[in-house]
């Protein structure tokens, strides 16, 4: 009996042994499923982002989302420097998705797996239409000003070189993401397309602009306390930016010229040697998702590129959003990506 007992003890204990290796196991390769998709981006609204983007696709796709944060170029001048980083997706803005696309650090997207790209806006489809990676969000340069202050309404592009407004407007510097916008914006005051003179007439008339102009501004924080100061009473900027400037001056409007704004998109894009494309494409199709957008642009106050998300008159109300997009202008940075040194050099010595 006693030797019964011994013998079923043993048994018993050497079943729970590799049971429990087992159940170790199972941890072990149910751990090692967990896949990794690191995202290059901005850093901005990070808790934002991963409550209303990263989080859920983590969840659906077992998935953990690593982010590489910084601005445009440092990101990516890095990948540049080192492509066969850990990184699989980069946003970036429309600009500098051209160069990294020219320059072959981003793969060619399967669109046909990726059907919410079929959503876009007219406007959006052309960012696809290249093959790389699509725009998931958009915003606009206008004008942002003070009618107290200015004495009169402004309308068109063409009234900020009004000697009205002399010493008393600021514009973005031609580094910034809507530097390049302000050339064309003069080739709209010199009624010359910038593509017929490579910005030639345009130039002549910010040289023209140089006596209204108090700063040209790298950091849009800068024209909150310009406008609460008085030091500006107009300015060209982002619709992003306009709702910190209404509310330290409440009195100033944001206004599409008569001639359109100007549109910048921007986008995300597959790295070249990502060792996750799939579950990169995955992530694309569901950042241009009806669901992902209303978030989003709720959430976040980024403006949909899915014409199938509706917002209110309230939610839109700083967005790019509806009639605006089709009454905009795009840039083609194509044609000016080639020109950015010559169009710095001019700028610094006719502006700064």
């Amino acid at each position: 009996m006693k030797r019964r007992f011994i013998a079923l003890t043993l048994a018993l204990t050497t079943v729970l042994a590799f049971t429990g290796c087992g159940s170790s196991q199972s941890k072990k390769e149910g751990k090692s499923e967990e896949k990794k998709l690191v995202i290059s981006t901005w850093g901005l609204n990070e808790d934002k982002l991963k409550e209303n983007v990263f989080k859920p696709f983590e969840e659906k796709h077992n998935v953990k989302i690593v982010l590489e944060t910084g601005n445009n170029s440092e990101r990516l001048t890095k990948l540049k420097n080192n492509p066969n980083s850990e990184v699989d997706l980069m946003y970036l803005a429309e600009s500098f998705s051209e160069q990294g696309a020219e320059e072959g650090l981003f793969d060619k997207v399967d669109y046909s797996k990726v059907t919410n790209s079929e959503k876009v806006n007219a406007k959006a489809k052309s960012i696809i239409e290249s093959g790389y990676g699509p725009a998931y969000t958009l915003n606009r340069i206008a004008i942002a000003y003070n009618p107290k202050k200015t004495g009169f309404e402004i309308k068109s592009w063409k009234d900020l070189w009004k000697p009205e407004l002399k010493g008393k407007i600021a514009i973005p510097d031609i580094t910034t993401t809507f530097g390049p916008a302000m050339v064309y914006i003069a080739g709209i005051k010199a009624d010359v397309d910038v593509k017929k003179d490579k910005g030639e007439a345009a130039f002549k008339q910010l040289e023209a602009l140089k006596p209204n102009v108090v700063k040209t501004y790298s950091k849009s924080s800068d024209l909150t306390n310009m406008f609460a100061s008085g030091e500006i009473v107009a300015a060209v900027t982002a619709d992003f930016v306009y709702g910190n400037i209404s509310k330290v001056a409440p009195d100033v409007k944001y206004v599409n010229p008569t001639e359109g704004a100007f549109i910048n998109f921007n986008t995300i894009n597959i790295a070249k040697n990502s060792k996750n494309k799939e579950l990169a494409l995955e992530f694309i199709n569901y950042a241009l998702s009806e669901e992902v957008q209303s978030r989003t642009a709720k959430g976040l106050g980024e403006s949909p590129v899915n014409v199938d998300v509706k917002l209110s008159t309230e939610e839109s109300k700083n967005l790019t959003y509806g009639d605006v997009i089709e009454k905009s202008n795009t840039i083609d940075y194509k044609f000016v990506n080639p020109l950015m040194k010559d169009w710095i050099d001019k700028w610094n010595r006719i502006l700064n």
